[in-house]
């Protein structure tokens, strides 16, 4: 009786670890490839741009000051959701200290798990990235960790930064949120 025990535990065991690995995602790291209807590239012909003033004109969203300060900003003036959407404003915060941020608009959604963003200054040069993917890397599938298409290299980055979510255009009553 006591040699039917162990194995049977040990099956059961042996189960449960497997099955558990199923509810984490792996991330893939950066890899070099992205879901079809992404086509990324650079544009450097026009003058040097920053991400917040790019953001602001391309969504319309009419946030002033520094990319980290936009989540809290948008509060009671827009909505917000920790989903993207076509149009929507991702706000990423807290790499290289956490008064440090970028914004990105959402072009559209390709997949549960990634999205095309277009946004200026990724490489620190005042360039203007398009229709550049974006990959939720999060375990629960919140985009609350991406990583972010190197177009240069064309693979995903090694990098995984933190996002606070994804603000909303409102509409034509849209509010202007404080400078």
């Amino acid at each position: 009786m006591q040699v039917h025990f162990l194995p049977r535990h040990a099956v059961t065991l042996a189960l449960a670890i497997s099955l558990s690995a199923c509810a984490v995602f792996d991330d893939p790291g950066p890899v070099a490839r992205h879901a079809s209807g992404a086509y990324p590239r650079i544009d450097s012909s026009g003058p040097r741009q920053q991400c917040v003033p790019y953001a602001r004109n391309r969504s319309g969203i009419g946030i002033w000051g520094d990319a980290w300060t936009w989540w809290t900003k948008a509060a009671g003036r827009f909505e917000r959701s920790h989903q993207p959407q076509t149009g929507a404003v991702m706000v990423m915060m807290g790499y290289g200290g956490d008064d440090h941020g970028h914004v990105a608009v959402v072009r559209r959604v390709l997949n549960d798990r990634e999205i095309v963003v277009d946004h200026a200054n990724w490489l620190n040069h005042g360039e203007v990235n398009l229709d550049n993917p974006v990959m939720d890397v999060s375990d629960d599938n919140d985009w609350s960790e991406v990583r972010v298409w190197y177009t240069p290299g064309r693979h995903y980055g090694g990098r995984v930064y933190r996002v606070a979510g994804f603000i909303l255009r409102s509409g034509p009553e849209e509010r202007i949120a404080s400078r």
